[in-house]
Formats: structure tokens, C-alpha cells, sequence
């Protein structure tokens, strides 16, 4: 189980935008949390269509200073958004002006889902947490492949004019009602549809809140399912005439050392790309909430600043294990820039964030590019 650690004072003294910290508190917290994102959203979409984004990006790209080399190109900055906002890619460009390096859109099935019966999200305020038992909702592979050729087209057209434009991610997980025993073959579908619209191509399995999911994670069933994606990922861009799509595997926190290790010796040896770490974890260690909302909250995956800790030493021990050409993604409770550069420093080439989003509003990147813009240049003040 991880380590968890409760909200640092720190952490209590940071803040969201005034307006946005209004807004949370009188109107978005009052409302169901799916239908707040929804809305939120819904917000972005519209705020594009009327023209702006052109506004929003040209106060929000990241610094120059903030490009980073990883996985073989170079990504705006190195703080992205993680996969669970935007299950679908129904809001990439949307979000993309807010100004993140990098978006990671799904968790996309072979098949369209409902997923999870509601309410299957909650907030836990007191630690800046939330709890997921979203369960893979999406609208499968063939409609999200269809958004994502379209979003293509368009971002080409902002990126001719000069615009900025993030790094874009497929993650990827088993339909629900597809025994254990056919998973292979559902990933191998989602590849086959997505890699040659993916940047890069993620494989999750680690969500709690598909049963048997994290069974998958087993040495002995992640090997076949890696190389079977790969196969198919590669097969898929090069029919396409594409470039490779580098394949990276997203792990759970509740990993023991000793698997963590045993998925680094395997993605060395199977010659992957990278890591992310971490998912949301089943722990319900170290957080301030009662336990009398903690379990009407009921199970799922929990995120936020408590899941810090356990991150960081999955990082450390990556990094330490895994070949240098292997990317580290470091995510799960990164809430300001200050988190990030930590992440940083302790070998992570790219960091994601979620949760801090819905507590710190539409300008959260923002700050945080800015805070990551200005420690480089403190630090290279000090180096000379």
C-alpha cells in the first residue's frame, strides 16, 4: 500500500485564482462533480467556438525556455494533463489554450462503455481529493479515432499559424465485458485504431475500478499485452505512413517495490518507451476527511496531494531501475510549480496533473508554467 502523507502546511497556503476560488466554492462545489466537469467543459468547447482560445493561448503558451526533449521530440513544456478529464477528445484544442505541454486523452476502450453507475465521483475538500470509480466511460475506439483525425487537421492549421500546440496522448484500457482472457486482443483493437493518431500510446492497467484489471499487471500477463501492442501500434503506423508512436505503460501506486521493479526489468527488456507513475490509488491512508465521508464516498481511485509521497518514491525507484533512454511520467499530487520541479529533480521527464485542476481552475497551467518559466531563470542566475 502507499505511503500516504496528509496536505502540507504548504499546501494549505496555496491557492486558486480569487474568481475561480469563488466560483468553486459558491456554485461548481455545490453541484454533483460530474456535472460540474461536464459543465466546466461544456464552458471550454464554447468559449472555443466563439473565438477565445486565440486570446486565452496568447496569455497562457508556456515560456520558450520551458521546451523539453523527451520520447524523442520536443514538447511545449514539461507539465501536462493527465488522462481522465478528457476521456474522449471532445475538448483537446479547448484545453490545449489553457496552455499545457501535453494532453493525454481516455481511458479509450476497444468498445463504447456507459461505465461505472452514478454518482461515481466525489470530492473530498478538507484534502484537496477526489475519488473516481468512473469505470472506463467512453465512446470507444472508432468514434474517438474519428475526433482525433479531425482534431489533427485543425491543430495543423493553428500550428501553421503560429500557434501553440500540445503534445498529444492515447491512453488505453480493457472494455469492461471483456474476459481476462480476450484482453490482448481488445488492447490490439485500440491500437490498431488509435497509435497512428497518438503522439505517444499509454497502456493502462491500473485503474481499480475495472474489475481484474490490475491482474494484468502480473509479469506473467504484462509481457504478452505489452508486445502484442507494440506489434500492433507499429503495424498500424506504418500502414498509416506515420512516424512510430512511442508505447509507455501506466502503473498503480499500490504496487509493491518489488513489482515496480519487476515492470521496470520488463520494459527494459521488451524495449518500451517509458513509464507513468502513478494511477489513483485504493488507499485510504493519511487524509484529514472523516472516515464517516471518506466511506460515503465510497470506492474507487483516490488522487490529490496525499498520493504525493508514494509517487515520488515510485519515481525515485524508476528512474534508479529503468535504462536512461526510458521516460518517466511522473504523476499524482502535483498541485503547484514548485511540486513539478520536484518531480523534475528527482529524474521524472514529464509531469501530469488532475486533480489540482478541478480545486484551482482554468488558470492553474498557467501559474504553473510561469512558476517553472521563473525558477530556470533562478537558477541559471545562481549558476552564473
Amino acid at each position: 500500500m502507499p505511503t500516504a502523507r496528509p496536505i502540507s502546511s504548504r499546501a494549505d497556503a496555496r491557492s486558486a485564482a480569487p474568481v475561480y476560488s469563488r466560483l468553486f466554492r459558491t456554485v461548481l462545489s455545490r453541484m454533483d462533480p460530474e456535472d460540474a466537469h461536464r459543465l466546466v467543459v461544456a464552458g471550454l468547447r464554447l468559449a472555443d467556438r466563439l473565438g477565445a482560445s486565440a486570446a486565452v493561448a496568447r496569455l497562457t503558451r508556456p515560456a520558450p525556455s520551458l521546451r523539453t526533449r523527451a520520447l524523442g521530440r520536443d514538447w511545449p513544456s514539461p507539465f501536462g494533463l493527465a488522462a481522465g478529464f478528457d476521456k474522449g477528445a471532445a475538448a483537446v484544442l479547448p484545453l490545449a489554450a489553457l496552455g499545457f505541454g501535453h494532453i493525454e486523452i481516455g481511458t479509450v476502450t476497444a468498445r463504447a462503455q456507459p461505465g461505472n453507475p452514478r454518482p461515481r465521483l466525489a470530492r473530498l475538500v478538507a484534502d484537496r481529493a477526489l475519488i473516481n470509480r468512473m469505470g472506463f466511460n467512453n465512446d470507444g475506439a472508432v468514434e474517438v479515432r474519428s475526433r482525433l483525425q479531425a482534431m489533427h487537421r485543425r491543430a495543423e492549421r493553428l500550428r501553421a499559424a503560429g500557434r501553440h500546440v500540445p503534445v498529444i496522448g492515447v491512453n488505453i484500457g480493457k472494455t469492461k465485458a471483456t474476459p481476462l482472457e480476450e484482453a490482448v486482443e481488445d488492447y490490439r483493437f485500440s491500437a490498431r485504431q488509435l497509435a497512428p493518431w497518438a503522439d505517444y500510446l499509454v497502456v493502462n492497467v491500473s485503474s481499480p475500478n475495472t474489475p481484474g484489471l490490475r491482474q494484468l499487471q502480473d509479469i506473467e500477463s504484462l509481457r504478452p499485452l505489452l508486445q502484442a501492442v507494440r506489434e500492433a501500434a507499429d503495424a498500424a503506423t506504418e500502414e498509416a505512413g506515420g512516424p512510430r508512436a512511442p508505447l509507455l505503460v501506466k502503473i498503480a501506486p499500490d504496487l509493491a517495490d518489488a513489482d515496480v521493479d519487476a515492470v521496470a526489468d520488463l520494459v527494459a527488456d521488451l524495449g518500451l518507451d517509458g513509464v507513468i507513475a502513478t494511477n489513483t490509488t485504493i488507499s485510504r491512508d493519511g487524509l484529514r476527511t472523516s472516515a464517516a465521508q471518506v466511506e460515503a464516498a465510497g470506492a474507487g481511485g483516490l488522487s490529490g496531494p496525499v498520493l504525493a509521497a508514494r509517487a515520488e518514491e515510485v519515481l525515485v525507484r524508476l528512474r534508479r531501475r529503468l535504462p536512461a533512454e526510458a521516460a518517466v511520467i511522473s504523476v499524482g499530487g502535483v498541485v503547484d510549480a514548485a511540486d513539478v520541479d520536484r518531480r523534475l529533480q528527482l529524474g521524472a521527464d514529464l509531469v501530469q496533473g488532475y486533480s489540482a485542476f478541478i480545486y484551482e481552475g482554468p488558470l492553474w497551467v498557467r501559474r504553473i508554467n510561469r512558476g517553472l518559466a521563473a525558477r530556470r531563470v533562478s537558477s541559471g542566475a545562481r549558476r552564473a
